[in-house]
């Protein structure tokens, strides 16, 4: 595929396309680094392996799940020319990105609660990288909900159609992208170490 062809809209969108997914490798680097740490960690000895992390972990991963889903329905409708519907499932998405930061920080709760700290004489190494792993994320997620204002904005503005939607679908990719993130992360802190 020659990249240099095409209208100067089409190499635009290829090369916006192409800077997210940089970002994104990026970005797992970034956390297979981290998960990599966790692992060679958990042989200290030192080494929580009893550790139960919240509920509220769980039920932040079936909430992205579900938003992620809102955002191919927002996706969806704007492709089919739909811009109510549009602009509701991405308000959905919203509501449901926040959802998941509350939640989050009820896990966190919920760990200081049962006597579990970030730092401090009665921290562990293990409860560090728990906390870090999942503080990186809710930034990213913070990220994402910036990016997803800046969608529901253009959509609410009328920028977005049927034939142009690029911001639409660069702000999907990474939403999924921090829902899978999670997912992994989530499923590795319970099943590692």
């Amino acid at each position: 595929m020659d990249l240099t062809r095409g209208t100067g809209k089409e190499k635009n969108a290829r090369a916006k396309k192409m800077m997210l997914w940089f970002g994104i490798v990026s970005l797992l680097m970034g956390f297979a680094g981290w998960t990599s740490a966790y692992i060679v960690s958990s042989s200290r000895e030192d080494w929580i392996s009893d550790l139960h992390l919240p509920s509220s972990f769980l039920i932040s991963a079936a909430i992205i799940i579900v938003s992620s889903l809102a955002y191919i329905m927002a996706k969806n409708a704007i492709k089919k020319g739909d811009s109510k519907m549009g602009t509701s499932w991405l308000l959905v998405t919203l509501g449901l990105g926040v959802a998941f930061v509350v939640f989050q920080f009820n896990g966190f709760s919920q760990m200081i609660a049962t006597g579990y700290y970030f730092t401090g004489p009665t921290s562990n190494i293990k409860l560090s990288y728990v906390f870090l792993i999942a503080m990186v994320h809710i930034v990213h997620v913070a990220v994402g909900i910036i990016t997803l204002l800046v969608v529901i904005y253009n959509q609410i503005k009328g920028k977005y159609t049927p034939q142009d939607y690029l911001g639409v679908e660069l702000g999907s990719t990474f939403w999924h992208f921090l829902d899978l993130l999670w997912v992994y992360l989530l499923a590795f802190m319970y099943f590692v170490g």
